[in-house]
């Protein structure tokens, strides 16, 4: 690029951000702007695409520190005549202004500036619970950015979280230097039965009031498809939870824990021998007053 390019342009105005703005301001801004231009979403508008690498390069420029004061430098100087011919403060040959001969125009973009790679492109998927869990490989079509839409098989990795970006080196945009990456950001579908907490995965298991009054072994589901059995002490209560090892989140040889909480269920509707069985259990047990600690502690 030309330095008369260079600083005739307002970067400022190209990203619709103040002079003043901050750097966080910038790259917010800059974000915002390459989501709404990306070529993937212009589909072709070469309009678009010139703003797109106008934004580019903006950024380029004003989200480094360094290169934005040099910037800030060389564009107050073009504004106040310094490079104009015949300037008061200065005339002829750009080198005058620096040392050693150089120039700020060349350190930013003249021919000394080293290749870059491409840009990183960013894409998302939506996968189910289970596959989140155990991996899964999917094909991924992409398209832009200087190649013809091809497909790309992608294996997501095992114990994946909901919000997590794959690394795919080499994907991206072509470059000077190489290929930019591509960043596959993993959306988890959630689980009718099962939920995640870190390591963990946690149920809700439904039981009876026999079950939880008297005891009961009873088969709890695991995310792999089958089945374990675990005891049901007598008098457990509802909201207690059961820890069953090794049944969660499987990383490598490490794996969390499936957590099972109990939900005693209460029938809507008891008719013959149960009611009558029900009757005689609450008139042998009317003398236990449950609420009675319950009560005192909330006159306290």
């Amino acid at each position: 690029m030309a330095a008369k390019d260079l600083y005739e342009k307002d970067y400022y105005a190209i990203l619709g951000v103040d002079k003043k703005a901050d750097a966080a301001t910038i790259k917010k801004k800059y974000r915002s702007l390459a989501r709404e231009l990306h070529p993937d979403k212009t589909k072709g508008d070469k309009k678009l695409e010139d703003k797109f690498k106008e934004v580019s390069e903006a950024y380029e420029i004003l989200g480094d520190d360094k290169k934005r004061a040099e910037y800030d430098q060389a564009r107050e100087m073009y504004q106040s005549g310094a490079f104009r011919a015949g300037g008061q403060q200065f005339s002829g040959d750009f080198s005058d202004l620096f040392n050693n001969g150089g120039d700020i125009f060349s350190s930013l973009f003249g021919g000394r500036r080293a290749p870059r790679k491409g840009q990183d492109v960013q894409t998302e998927v939506s996968i189910s619970f289970r596959d989140a869990l155990f991996g899964k490989e999917i094909d991924l079509r992409l398209s832009g950015q200087g190649n013809a839409p091809h497909t790309i098989t992608v294996r997501i990795p095992a114990g994946v979280s909901d919000g997590a970006k794959v690394r795919v080196k080499g994907r991206g945009a072509p470059g000077e230097a190489g290929p930019g990456d591509l960043y596959v950001l993993v959306n988890v579908i959630p689980h009718p039965v099962f939920t995640r907490k870190g390591e963990n995965l946690h149920i809700t298991l439904p039981v009876t009031f026999t079950e939880a009054a008297l005891g009961a072994d009873i088969s709890v589901p695991t995310i792999e498809g089958d089945e374990v059995k675990v005891r049901i002490n007598p008098g457990t209560q509802n909201g207690k939870t059961l820890r069953i090892k090794g049944r969660g989140v499987k990383k490598g040889v490490n794996a969390g824990d499936l957590m099972a909480t109990i939900e005693v269920q209460v029938p809507q509707r008891i008719d013959g021998k149960a009611k009558k069985a029900l009757e005689d259990f609450a008139a042998a047990t009317d003398s236990e007053d449950v609420r009675s600690e319950f009560l005192q502690r909330a006159k306290a």
